[in-house]
């Protein structure tokens, strides 16, 4: 919780010899220790543009749910550069899953995680459509790493990419000269041993997420991802809000963001940062307020994803913490005019499901 007034706190002035000079009255946004987790933190400007980021990109997603026309902002870096939304699951590679992998048709368990899997491998819309174009809609009982691993050959004969730029993908090396080869062969192997069937019997997030960390090449961030959009199907019904982890870019972002995080650890401070989202969304200036999605507030993937966007945010706004990791962004924001089609998973209780998902505004 936050515990200092509204839009206003006494900072500490302090001389260059060290000698206490007194307080002065700063606006909110400005100061530099707060209370979070319960703990007193040094926080830089970049932790209050982490709250603006994310009401500002929410903003955008609504105001392309409307059917406003564009530019849908006035910040120039959110103008510019690409960004993910501020709720993973609104993500047009999150919603192409729930609609188009989970939910587009009724299936097992079995078929749902293999399915899943396969695509988050390689988190790219065109490569998941031409394997199914060319071998057919995967399933547990017929499929075929070979069949897709020729397919997959056949995309980088033509110059194109399998893997999406999201995430590193480490190699299993399970001995094929393609790392696609590999991963598919990870996969069959998963499926003979019983390892996928395994998974439909966790009892928590952390238990699946534990599962697919002895998964070879996985790693922790990878699995926590794969956990979360496993989560999404109807044989999983556990609490986002159970744990997290946090990735290379979030790590950045906390970096960017607090210049001592009171003895929290990563982990904790997503979690802090979720439980207070409420206050600071309140009590922090911002061209536009938050607007959650639908009653559902942000999530510790939420939260997590917030960071590493932050990070490359500061990038731009603020160069000048940028001192580790990639110095600028990579991608530059190109306008999408197709219809946006919504759809989260049924068990949310969203006005969108993805069992029917609806045709509404303008991509994001």
């Amino acid at each position: 919780m936050v515990t200092h007034s509204p839009l206003w706190v006494l900072w500490p002035v302090v001389s260059p010899a060290g000698r206490a000079l007194g307080n002065r009255r700063v606006p909110l946004d400005e100061s530099r220790e707060i209370e979070l987790g319960g703990r007193r933190v040094q926080v830089t400007e970049v932790f209050w543009s982490y709250w603006r980021l994310a009401a500002e990109r929410q903003a955008i997603f609504f105001r392309r749910v409307s059917g406003e026309a564009g530019p849908w902002t006035d910040d120039p870096v959110l103008g510019r550069y690409r960004f993910t939304n501020a709720y993973r699951a609104s993500d047009r590679v999150s919603q192409y899953l729930l609609h188009h992998v989970i939910y587009d048709d009724e299936r097992d368990a079995l078929d749902t995680i293999l399915r899943v899997l396969l695509f988050k491998i390689f988190n790219r819309i065109d490569t998941w459509e031409y394997m199914v174009d060319r071998v057919g809609q995967p399933t547990a009982t017929g499929f075929s790493a070979e069949a897709y691993a020729k397919a997959l050959d056949e995309l980088l004969d033509q110059g194109r990419r399998v893997y999406s730029a999201a995430y590193i993908m480490p190699n299993p090396r399970l001995g094929a000269d393609r790392k696609h080869r590999n991963h598919l062969s990870l996969l069959e192997m998963l499926l003979r041993e019983g390892v996928l069937a395994c998974l439909e019997k966790a009892r928590s997030l952390r238990s699946l997420y534990e599962q697919l960390c002895d998964v070879p090449s996985f790693g922790p961030f990878l699995a926590f991802q794969y956990a979360i959009d496993l989560n999404y199907s109807p044989y999983f019904e556990f609490d986002e809000m159970e744990f997290v982890v946090a990735g290379p870019g979030a790590l950045r972002g906390i970096g960017k963001c607090f210049a001592d995080t009171g003895g929290l650890d990563a982990a904790g401070v997503i979690a802090a940062m979720a439980d207070s989202a409420t206050d600071f969304f309140e009590t922090t200036p911002m061209p536009t307020p938050f607007r959650d999605l639908w009653g559902r507030s942000l999530q510790l993937i939420d939260c997590q994803n917030l960071f590493c966007e932050v990070d490359k945010y500061a990038r731009v706004a603020h160069p000048e913490h940028s001192v580790d990791g990639p110095g600028r962004i990579k991608q530059v924001y190109r306008a999408d005019r197709r219809p946006l089609t919504l759809g989260y998973p049924p068990k949310w209780g969203l006005p969108f499901s993805a069992q029917a998902p609806s045709c509404i505004g303008v991509a994001s």
